[in-house]
This record gives structure tokens, sequence and C-alpha cells, in this order.
């Protein structure tokens, strides 16, 4: 499974992990783990998003929508049936898309919901319930709108609110709720799910195909409309409209095939990769399977491994020993204090019981709250207090991430398995094949002779020298022209070097990329010019505004410190949010708001999604350095591997090292 959140990753590491992230998490694939998306770097992670419905598995699975809640005619010739999950960002932005799906569709379109509430979502089942309760009494529907219009408030005081809006008889209400019926139909809809290999949410079922994530609406129409075509064609045949989903399914598979043997196989590279004696670890020294794990506490990835962690400890005992080490991700805001907050709590021996409490309060990750988790923990507050702000902790997080960068460990969560690795929060049976195959060589290791103390640096050079070789590169896509227009820009005009960035201001690679390109810019003084032009993906809901206010902010001159702005306050971009960062820059804001209001932004928007589309630039980042393409959030490296060859074909002196 891909990871929701990683460093500027290289190119191939760029394909293999982030095609998973947005289809998963973009597309927000599940506590399970199973293959997903986010934004990262896919060919980047819109990409993997905007891929053509088409090219979905024609696989039909046998989804049955009886009893589920359904709104729609039962004549409709297109069934799509929704798992989904309350609580999950993923999902409410998903719910849009279906509700203009059925506006466009009409009676053509029948939607069903299951109940899917991941683990790592707290009031995720207690929303589900709500619902599903609501439903008692006719007004699930009513129910499930504001559940997702609402789903950062789903305490049980605003589900109880809810319930008096839409005119519940609320004690009933809560009745159903607590009644045990319900919770049943909860865990029967997981249980298929999991089955139908559903395990993230939002999945779609669309007469019986399956789409994960939320997915633009055009691959969800692509789709639809092929199922229409067919579903047309057995009405013609004489099949009744209403037996047409039961016609379709009727020799579906009823459960996924099974991926055992492909996780069985062996991970495409292997790393050598150090235990620092000071790194916090559970199991002994001597165990025969060393799981080291990269992460970061704001991560909800890394918050959905932690189970799956705790069952292998208890399924393998003395046999594992788990190793943390940190990966703060830059676009986490908390997450390096956080960090440090886990090795101060590390230095008085309590290092677990922290992970635990940042893990369980994500969302809660201020200086406050750690200092308030310390207390609960009962340790020395004083020494918690200087030790979250002393150098020693952290450049040993500084040092932990750079090491996670050197081995490949840019996203978070990123495990090794005696060196082998696996990407992303990962179901049990993902990581069992793996460790149950190291179990068996640290066996015939211990028979062979290998003291125990030396088990762990034997295997993982073993797996080393045992691993396949890189594959080649891809071939690099062909030169473009690649216009300037009217795109904001800065650096002199007559650089031999010029990148054009197709970028989206709610797309955390994007972000990412940010200090990337002020490293080059700083390296490559006078020599690089850069420009910018707008995708706002479609389904990031604030970005086409934001790339409306960096526009409203250029008019007035100051584009990239409107710019600087966005990309560091992502989580707020809406449209009070956009005109307090105006303010904060000293714009003219009258000015400011009739420009947002006047649509005359629009056209030059349309015109860079367009011709970035043209050139292939459909996910964000792309770059286009003197035309060459270079896909996603790539580290320096990766930059001035082409920018050192466009300045040599200038004649141009080549940076050899960032200043």
């Amino acid at each position: 499974m891909a990871q929701e959140h990683s460093q500027p990753m290289k190119p191939n590491v760029i394909v293999a992990l982030l095609v998973g992230l947005v289809l998963g998490f973009v597309g927000g694939r599940a506590a399970s783990g199973s293959k997903a998306t986010t934004p990262g770097n896919t060919p980047t992670v819109a990409q993997a998003a905007n891929k053509p419905a088409r090219a979905v598995d024609p696989t039909v699975f046998k989804v049955p929508v009886d009893g589920a809640p359904t709104k729609g005619s039962a004549n409709a010739l297109v069934t799509l049936v929704e798992f989904s999950d309350y609580e999950c960002p993923f999902c409410s932005r998903a719910d849009k898309t279906i509700e203009q799906l059925q506006k466009d569709y009409g009676s053509k379109l029948r939607v069903v919901m299951r109940q899917n509430p991941l683990s790592f979502h707290p009031h995720a089942k207690p929303a589900a319930l709500a619902a599903l309760a609501a439903g008692e009494q006719g007004k699930y529907w009513d129910m499930h709108k504001l559940l997702f219009d609402n789903n950062k408030k789903l305490d049980g005081e605003s589900l109880e609110g809810y319930a008096k809006q839409i005119g519940l008889d609320v004690a009933k209400w809560k009745a159903d709720m607590a009644d045990a019926r319900l919770s049943s139909t909860i865990d029967k809809e997981q249980a298929l799910a999991q089955q139908l290999g559903a395990s993230g949410t939002p999945a779609f079922f669309i007469n019986g195909r399956f789409l994960s994530g939320a997915q633009p609406i055009e691959n969800f129409k692509a789709l639809i409309d092929e199922e229409l075509t067919k579903a047309e064609g057995l009405v013609k045949s004489g099949v009744a409209p209403s037996q047409v989903y039961a016609r379709i399914i009727e020799k579906g598979v009823e459960r996924a095939p099974a991926r055992a043997q492909q996780q069985a196989e062996p991970p495409a590279a292997a790393k050598k990769v150090d235990v620092p004696a000071d790194s916090p670890a559970m199991g002994p020294a001597t165990a025969k399977v060393t799981i080291v794990e990269w992460s970061d506490f704001e991560c909800p990835f890394c918050s959905r491994a932690v189970p799956t962690i705790n069952k292998i400890k208890e399924t393998y005992g003395k046999d594992v020993r788990v190793v943390f080490r940190h990966q703060p991700l830059p676009m986490h805001s908390h997450a390096k204090l956080a960090a440090q907050a886990s090795m101060a709590a590390h230095e008085q021996g309590k290092f677990w019981e922290m992970h635990d409490k940042l893990f369980a309060n994500q969302r809660a990750l201020e200086r406050g709250d750690l200092e308030k988790y310390a207390q609960e923990l009962g340790l020395n507050l004083n020494k918690f207090k200087a030790d979250l702000e002393s150098s020693k902790i952290a450049a040993k997080v500084d040092a932990d991430s750079s090491a996670g960068s050197a081995v490949g460990a840019n996203g978070t969560p990123a495990f090794f398995i005696n060196g082998r690795f696996l990407s992303g929060a990962q179901p049990f049976e993902a990581f069992k094949p793996l460790i149950d195959q190291e179990i068996a060589k640290a066996d015939k290791a211990l028979a062979a002779g290998t003291k125990a103390e030396d088990l762990y640096a034997k295997l993982n050079q073993d797996n080393v020298n045992a691993a396949p070789a890189a594959p080649a590169a891809p071939a690099e896509p062909a030169v473009q022209k690649v216009e300037v227009g009217d795109a904001p820009v800065r650096g002199p005009k007559n650089a031999p070097v010029t990148i054009v960035a197709w970028s989206d201001f709610e797309c955390p690679f994007c972000s990412r990329a940010v200090p990337t390109i002020e490293q080059v810019e700083k390296a490559y003084e006078g020599k690089v010019r850069f420009a910018f032009k707008h995708q706002p993906l479609p389904f990031h809901q604030n970005a086409k505004l934001a790339a409306v206010a960096s526009m409203a902010a250029n008019e007035q001159g100051k584009f990239w410190q409107m710019h600087d702005k966005l990309f560091a306050n992502q989580r707020a971009l809406d449209r009070a949010s956009l005109e307090k960062y105006a303010q904060e820059l000293k714009l003219d804001l009258p000015k400011f708001k009739a420009a947002l209001d006047s649509g005359k932004f629009d056209k030059q928007i349309e015109a860079d999604m367009a011709d970035g589309s043209a050139k292939g630039a459909n996910g964000t980042p792309t770059f286009f350095i003197n035309g060459r393409t270079l896909v996603g959030a790539q580290p320096f490296e990766a930059f001035k591997k082409v920018i050192d060859e466009e300045l040599k074909k200038a004649g141009g002196v080549v940076a050899a090292e960032a200043k």
C-alpha cells in the first residue's frame, strides 16, 4: 500500500509507491492497508486518480443490495454500491461527486450505501449507527447528509443535535443506536467489504465493477456510461429494467482473489538498515526478525499501522523486534515536535506509552498537549520540557530522518523486515509471509552456527546480497515546447534554464516541492527562471479558489508572497482564510475580494489546465525543465541532473553543489 505523505522520492520509488497512493488515499484506502493512494509522487498522485475509468478491472463482483439504504429507482439501469466511513475526509469529498452523479443521471442511477467505519476513526462507527438508527425512522439520507457535511463534528453531542435537527424521536433513535442488531449489520457489511477486497474507503461497485477512492467525476462517468450501454442492451433483449442488476451480477465473483502468493514474493529491494543503540525497540536484540519502522506521529497512515504492529507482536512474541525511527514529514507541522516529545519520554523509559498517546491524539499535538500527555504518563515534567528542547534529541530525530531518506524511507510508514522493504500501512497478512520467511532463514542460520547476537546483521546482509538489481530507468519523455505565457515568473528572463511548474495549492506533494525549488534557485542563482502554472485537481475542493486568490494577489504584485502563504496553510484555504492572508500581505482588500468574485482569472486558469493536460501534466506537481518532463515532488538531485545537462548544452557553468 502506498503512503499518504512522503518526502521527495526518487523516480523509481515515485512510480512504484504513488500510483497506489491516490487510488487508496487520495482515494483513502483503509485500515487493512490494501493497495492505496496519497497524493504523493506517483506518475503523480493525480495521474493515478485521473486514470480513465475504462481501465478499471472488468471483473464483476456479486454485491448484494438487499436491506441497505437506497436512493433511486429499482428500475435504474446502473446500481452504485458504496462502502463508506462518515469520518473519512475522502468519503465526504466523494459524497459530493455522488450527489452530482445522481443529478446528472437521474432515474438511470441507483445509489446503495453500506457501512465500513475504519478502526482508526473513533467516531466513525457511532456515526454509522446514528445513520442507520435514523433510517429506522425513515430518515437515513437526511442523517447521511448531515454527517458528511459535518464530518469533523461527530461526537455524541453533535450526533444527538443532528437527530433533533431532522426531527427524529430522539429516545427511539438512541435506543436503536444501542440495539445490537444495527451493530451486527455494520459488522456484516465490513466483513462483506473485506470479502470483496474493498477494505479501504470510499470504495464503489458500479454494476459490480470495483472503483476505489474519491476519484474525479469523469472516472465515475466513464464507467457508468460503459455500464449503461451494457444495461440498455439487456433491456433491448427483453430483460426487465428491475432485473438488470440481478442479471449483471448473477455470475459475478463473490470474493476478491487471494493475494497471499503475491504478498509472499520478495520486495523489489532490500537495504542495509542500521539499528542505532538509542532507538526505541520492542523485543530482544536477538530476535529472529527485526522490523525497522520509519514513522510520523501526525501521519494518519502511520496510526493505521499501529494495530498491525501490535498484532505482529502478539503473534510472534520474542521472535520479532520492532525498532522505531523518525521521519516527520515537512507538511505535518506538529510531527517533528511530537517526535521529539516521544524521545523525551524515551529518556524516562516511556517511549511506547508516549507513542500510543500521540497516535491516539493525532489532532492534538501542540506543545501544551504534549506536556499534558507527559503529566498523564507520570513523567518528570521539568526534565521532559528540557529534553523536548534539547539539541541532542533534535539531532537524533534529524539523524533518523536522514537515515530513512538514505534507504528510501521517504514516505510514512515505511518498514524494513530484516532489511526487506514494505511500504505503507499494510495489513497483517502482508507482513506475515515475509516474517515467516525470515524466521525460517533465521532458524537455518542458527542451526549452522550463527550466534543469536549476530543474526540480524547476517540476515540483513544476506537479503541485500539477494535483492534483484534495480530496474532500468524508464525512457525520458520527449522534450516539449512549453511557453511561459502570462504565468507568474521569478528569475532572469535570459536565464539558460526555465522551469515551468504545473501545481495545485491544496496538493501536499506540491507543497513538499516548494523547498526543493527554493534550493534549486539558490544553487543556480541567475541561471534558472521559474514559472508557475495552475492545475487545481478536481478532488481538491479549495484548490481552484486558492488559484484564483494567487492571481488576485498577482494583480497587486504579490503572487509569490501569496503562493508561500497558501502552501504554508494548505488546510485552511476557505474564502475567509484567503481574505485573511490578503490582509496579512497588506493587499487592497476590496480589490482582492472583487477579483475573487469577478471570474476574470478563470480563463487563464482553465487555459493553464488544458495546456498542462495536453502536455501530460495531469497530476501535480509536474515540472518542465527546458521542456524536459520531471514528475512529482522529486529531490534536489533529480532537478540538478537535468539542469546540469541543460547548462552544459548552453555552455553554462554547472553548479556542482547546492549553496
